[in-house]
């Protein structure tokens, strides 16, 4: 592949994912074909990430026919960002992120400390809740409730991702509320995930691919 592949097509492909600069680093040129190929040598059928992942998916596209592997489909989510303050979700911040498998306490402490300024909607929390569980509720046609003692309000009821946003940016609703209605919303989602990881044959398979902790 890196010798169809030009150094600009390459560039091109890893700007957003990639911290370039002036004088990259070859190995920023090279991230591109090796997450290309990684379709072929995972065997898979369906490649996922997030829009700013977009021109390496092109890129994917574009080269793989090329050395003679399948077009994949390429899925594209929208960005959310991470619970830290600097907003970046990656593997290598422990806390920005929540993990299929993390226990209840620890998704629950997670978005205790995660970010989220009271009327700034530019958080991960926020965002998860317009994105993930607001979706999922409207498709459902059900609402997203927080559950809030009575001495302050009581509990907040919301049928759209435009109500959230809007309570949230005018202070109607506390960061700590929405904190605690989006920990039980992803602790509901990853339930049934955690009960299939609890068969010992899904833990070989975690063992396999990631190896013991």
């Amino acid at each position: 592949m890196s010798t169809l592949a030009s150094v600009r097509d390459t560039t091109r492909a890893a700007s957003e994912v990639v911290k370039m600069g002036d004088n990259p680093k070859l190995s920023g040129l090279i991230y591109p074909i090796m997450q290309a190929l990684d379709e072929e040598y995972l065997g898979v059928d369906m490649q996922m990430g997030a829009n700013d992942q977009r021109k390496i998916l092109v890129f994917a596209r574009e080269f793989m026919p090329q050395i003679g592997y399948r077009r994949r489909v390429e899925l594209m989510i929208p960005f959310i960002r991470g619970l830290t303050a600097e907003g970046k979700m990656s593997s290598s911040i422990k806390n920005s992120k929540v993990d299929l498998l993390d226990d209840e306490k620890t998704i629950k402490d997670k978005l205790k400390n995660a970010f989220c300024e009271e009327g700034n909607p530019e958080n991960g929390v926020l965002e998860f809740a317009e994105t993930v569980i607001m979706t999922q509720k409207e498709d459902k046609d059900e609402e997203f409730v927080i559950d809030r003692p009575e001495k302050w309000g009581g509990p907040l009821h919301f049928k759209n991702k435009e109500e959230l946003h809007d309570a949230f940016i005018n202070k109607k609703l506390h960061p700590m509320d929405l904190k605690s209605g989006v920990a039980i919303e992803i602790n509901k989602l990853l339930e049934p995930i955690r009960k299939k990881f609890e068969h010992e044959h899904a833990k070989k398979i975690l063992n396999d691919a990631y190896g013991e902790e």
